[in-house]
């Protein structure tokens, strides 16, 4: 089988499993009581009901609005928007605004509605739509084939990795078991059934492997747990006592840097491929050392962007310690800031160790001699 029906093979294996996670309900948890959503227009807005304490606003928003989609389209509806005081959960609505409802039709009409937020699930579609395009125009087949391992990702966590926790199953294996698939698929869509493909494959998981020990060590030292994690005592309000919120932790760490490491070690073993091809006569040693010199410049850059990536998320925290005037010693030594402290340093490690990692495989993986290395772009063969 030739290198181009290997990978749409690959391709098509891919898809249908992403047809067949969609389907999957592994924690068979019921759904939360719902009602009908549509996308609403708001028509009329009644707030003397809402009570506003400088910026903090409370009680509940009365709307009138006009259905826009859905089995009711076209009728009107009153819905209430209740109000917490929290602002990262509240939204208020002005006159024009397009909404998301949820409202029971016990005879036929709407009735009892409540808003569930502005409603952007065609901008969400649209840019979806947007990035799969640019994907598509920039790396062609290749963006094609990094856009349906994307999917396949998002589903893996969503449908099998998610529910096996919250169904008991020990969070560090199973991360790493869902890891090492996540990679491979990744790996393998990116990288195509080649050695640049297995370089890649062996050095992301020799990096991700020792960034989960290293995760599980410092975690028991800088003695924290996974209550640190936004919506982590939710968990266990929700009747799921049982879950290891400290492991749950440990594998978000590993997991959170998988990216970082797969593109390092892909950047890598597409140089070392090139340079092979190029070069084909060249010594070992000096194909590990030219691998070196390139591993070294994009270490470099990665690490600042695990940094820049975990401190981005958090700016408002780290803006709040400023503003009270605390000292560093006190902002450091926060259980919630050592925390990100050991997300981005730990993830730092495995970056740093991938490079020579998958430097060493892929120098080997090439030189054995009278073997044809196939290559993903051309799908032609030379000898090595």
């Amino acid at each position: 089988m030739n290198q181009v029906r290997r990978e749409l093979l690959f391709s098509f294996v891919i898809a249908l499993l992403c047809a067949i996670l969609l389907y999957i309900d592994i924690a068979h948890i019921p759904p939360a009581p719902s009602g009908i959503r549509c996308k609403a227009l708001v028509t009329e807005a009644d707030n003397s009901s809402v009570r506003t304490n400088l910026i903090v606003k409370t009680n509940q928003q009365s709307l009138k609005v006009r259905l826009l989609s859905g089995p009711h389209a076209g009728q009107e509806t009153s819905v209430v928007n209740m109000l917490t005081g929290k602002m990262e959960l509240d939204e208020f609505y002005e006159v024009g605004e397009t909404i998301l409802i949820e409202y029971a039709a016990p005879q036929g009409k709407p009735q009892h509605a409540v808003a569930r937020g502005a409603y952007r699930l065609d901008l969400q579609l649209y840019l979806v739509l947007l990035f799969a395009g640019l994907l598509f125009a920039v790396a062609g087949v290749t963006g094609l084939k990094a856009g349906l391992s994307f999917v396949f990702a998002a589903l893996v966590l969503w449908k099998l990795f998610f529910p096996l926790l919250l169904i008991g199953y020990a969070p560090i294996p199973t991360g790493i078991g869902i890891v090492t698939i996540l990679t491979a698929v990744i790996c393998f869509s990116v990288g195509g059934l080649t050695r640049r493909g297995v370089a890649t494959f062996c050095g992301s998981m020799l990096g991700l492997l020792l960034t989960c020990g290293l995760a599980t060590l410092f975690t028991h030292t800088f003695r924290l747990h996974g209550a640190v994690r936004p919506f982590a005592e939710m968990l266990l309000y929700s009747g799921f006592y049982q879950l290891n919120l400290t492991d749950i932790f440990i594998s978000s760490v590993f997991i959170a840097c998988s990216g970082a490491v797969m593109d390092l070690s892909m950047d890598i073993a597409a140089t070392m491929d090139e340079l092979k091809m190029q070069q084909p006569g060249i010594g070992l040693l000096e194909h590990m050392r030219s691998g070196l010199r390139v591993g070294r410049a994009v270490t470099g850059t990665m690490t600042t962007t695990l940094l820049l990536a975990y401190s981005g998320s958090h700016i408002t925290m780290f803006m709040v310690f400023l503003a009270k005037g605390l000292a560093p010693a006190n902002l450091l030594n926060a259980p919630f800031v050592a925390a990100e402290v050991l997300n981005i340093l730990v993830g730092s490690f495995g970056v740093i160790v991938v490079a020579p990692c998958t430097v060493v495989i892929s120098a080997f993986i090439y030189r054995k001699k009278g073997h044809p290395i196939p290559t993903l772009d051309s799908g032609k063969q030379s000898k090595a």
